[in-house]
C-alpha cells in the first residue's frame, strides 16, 4: 500500500495515499481498535455532517466572506454534496467506540471535506480547522449531527413505515368486516369480537404510535451548533446559531431551529431519551401485534388456526412441510433489542458532566439503530405477513361457539351467578351451554335460543 504524510498539532502521520482523512482521523483509527469494520460510525452521521458542513459554509460565507471566500465555499459545498449523497461513505472508517464527545467522527469529517474539497479546486485551498471547522467545536457539531440523523430517520424512515403497515390494517379491516370470533384475554377465552374490530386495535396502536413519534421530533429540532466549546458560542460569529440552523432546515426541509439554551443542548441529551421512548413505544405495540399474528396463525392443526399468513420459506430442517411465523419472530427480536437500545441511550444521555456528555456516539448508535431497524422490520412485516393475512372463517366459527363465555349473554336473565354455574357444568360434563341451562332449569330450549345470540355480541 502506498502512503502519504498528513500532519496535526501532535506531528506527521503516514496515511493511505488514495484516502481522504488525514492525521486525526488516521490517529483514533490506529488508537481504537474497537469494533472495527462492524460498529462504524452511523452513515445517518455521516450524511448529517455534510448537511451540517455544508450549512456552515454559507452562513460563514455571509457572516465572515473575507475569510470563508467564493472560492472556498464553492469547493466546501461541492465536498459537502458529495458527503451528503453516500460518496465518500468508504473515507469515513471511525468506530463509535472512540472519544465520548465525537470529536474524531467531526474531525473525520473535517480532514475528508477538506481533502476533497481541495482536489475539487485543483489546489490547497482549504484547511480542515480554520475552515471546514470554522466558527464550530466538535461539542456542538456533533449533538448537532445526532439531532438531524435523529429527525430524519424518524420522520423519512420509521414513520413511513408504520403508515405503510397502518394502510394495510385499514384494508384488512374493511375485508373482515362482519366476521364475528372469540376474544381472549389472560389467554383464555372472552366474550365475542368482531375480527375486524382486532384489527382496528392494531391500526389504532400504530397510529397513536406514530403521533407520539411527531411529538418528539419537535425538542430534536433544536441545534446546538452555535454553542461551540462550553456553550458561550466562543469564535463563532454574532448571529451565527441561528444563520446556521436556517441553513439546515432549508437543506433539509424540516423545521429546525437553533436551542435558545446552548448550556443545555451540549450536556443535556434529554431529547434523544424522550424520542427513542417513541421508539420503543413503537416496538412494544410491534411486539404486542406480530405475537397477536403468530398466535392467531398458530397449528396448522392443533393450535388457534384462526388466521391463514403467507408460507415463505421451510420452517425446519428435520420435519417436513412445517412453516414457521418467522417474519413475526423477526419483529418482536428487534423490538426486545430496541427495548436494549433504549436502555443504553437513557444511561448515555445520563452521563453528562459539567459543561458536556461524552457518551454521544453510543447514544447515537443505539438510537439510529432501533430506528433504522424497527422501520426495516415493519416493512418486511407488512410486505411478507400482513398484507397476505386472511381469516380462517369455519375456525374462528367453530371456536366462537364452542366458547363458554358465551354464557355472558345469559346475564341479564338467568343473573350472573346462575350463568357461572351453566358454564361449569358445560366445561364439567363436556356438554353444550344450551344443555346444561336447560339441564340445571335455568330456561326452556326455546327460550335459550330466543336470547342466545352470540354473532350480536360483537
Amino acid at each position: 500500500m502506498e502512503y502519504r504524510i498528513e500532519h496535526d498539532s501532535m506531528g506527521e502521520m503516514k496515511v493511505p495515499a488514495d484516502r481522504l482523512w488525514a492525521a486525526q482521523t488516521q490517529r483514533s483509527h490506529e488508537n481504537f481498535e474497537i469494533g472495527v469494520g462492524i460498529e462504524t460510525m452511523p452513515a445517518e452521521i455521516i450524511h448529517a455532517f455534510g448537511i451540517l458542513k455544508k450549512a456552515a459554509a454559507e452562513a460563514n460565507h455571509e457572516l465572515k466572506p473575507e475569510k470563508m471566500t467564493d472560492e472556498k465555499l464553492a469547493a466546501i459545498t461541492a465536498a459537502c454534496d458529495e458527503v451528503i449523497a453516500g460518496k465518500l461513505n468508504d473515507h469515513f472508517l471511525l468506530v463509535v467506540w472512540q472519544t465520548g464527545s465525537g470529536t474524531q467522527s467531526n474531525m473525520n469529517a473535517n480532514e475528508v471535506i477538506r481533502n476533497r474539497a481541495n482536489q475539487i479546486a485543483g489546489k490547497e485551498l482549504t484547511h480542515p480547522n480554520d475552515d471546514i471547522n470554522m466558527s464550530q467545536s466538535s461539542n456542538d457539531t456533533f449533538p448537532t449531527a445526532m439531532h438531524i440523523s435523529a429527525v430524519l430517520a424518524i420522520e423519512d424512515k420509521l414513520i413511513p413505515a408504520l403508515e405503510r403497515l397502518i394502510a394495510t390494517f385499514i384494508r384488512l379491516e374493511a375485508e373482515n368486516e362482519g366476521i364475528v370470533k372469540s376474544g381472549r384475554t389472560h389467554l383464555q377465552d372472552a366474550t365475542p369480537i368482531k375480527f375486524s374490530q382486532e384489527i382496528s386495535g392494531w391500526r389504532s396502536s400504530l397510529q397513536r404510535d406514530c403521533e407520539l413519534l411527531r411529538l418528539a421530533v419537535k425538542p430534536l429540532c433544536e441545534l446546538a451548533l452555535g454553542g461551540t466549546a462550553v456553550g458561550t458560542g466562543l469564535n463563532a460569529p454574532k448571529g451565527f446559531d441561528t444563520l446556521v440552523a436556517s441553513k439546515i432546515a432549508a437543506l433539509t426541509g424540516k423545521p429546525f431551529v437553533t436551542a435558545p439554551n446552548k448550556f443545555h443542548s451540549l450536556t443535556s441529551k434529554d431529547e434523544l431519551v424522550f424520542a427513542h421512548g417513541a421508539i420503543k413505544a413503537a416496538a412494544a405495540d410491534m411486539m404486542k401485534i406480530a405475537n397477536d399474528v403468530r398466535w392467531l396463525a398458530s397449528g396448522p392443526r392443533c393450535g388457534l388456526g384462526e388466521i391463514h399468513i403467507p408460507e415463505n420459506e421451510p420452517g425446519s430442517s428435520i420435519m417436513p412441510g412445517k412453516v414457521n411465523p418467522t417474519q413475526c419472530e423477526a419483529v418482536t427480536m428487534v423490538a426486545v433489542q430496541v427495548m436494549g437500545n433504549d436502555v443504553a441511550v437513557g444511561m448515555a444521555a445520563s452521563q453528562g458532566n459539567f459543561e458536556l456528555n461524552v457518551f454521544m456516539p453510543v447514544a447515537a448508535y443505539n438510537f439510529l439503530q432501533s430506528a433504522r431497524l424497527l422501520a426495516e422490520a415493519v416493512v418486511s412485516f407488512d410486505k411478507n405477513c400482513a398484507s397476505g393475512i386472511t381469516a380462517n372463517r369455519d375456525k374462528m366459527n367453530a371456536n366462537l361457539h364452542n366458547s363458554l363465555m358465551l354464557v355472558t349473554a345469559l346475564n341479564p336473565y338467568i343473573g350472573y351467578e346462575n350463568a357461572a354455574k351453566t358454564a361449569k357444568k358445560a366445561f364439567h360434563d363436556n356438554i353444550s351451554l344450551k344443555e346444561a341451562c336447560v339441564e340445571l332449569g335455568f330456561l326452556t330450549a326455546e327460550k335459550f335460543d330466543e336470547v342466545f345470540h352470540p354473532e350480536q355480541m360483537a
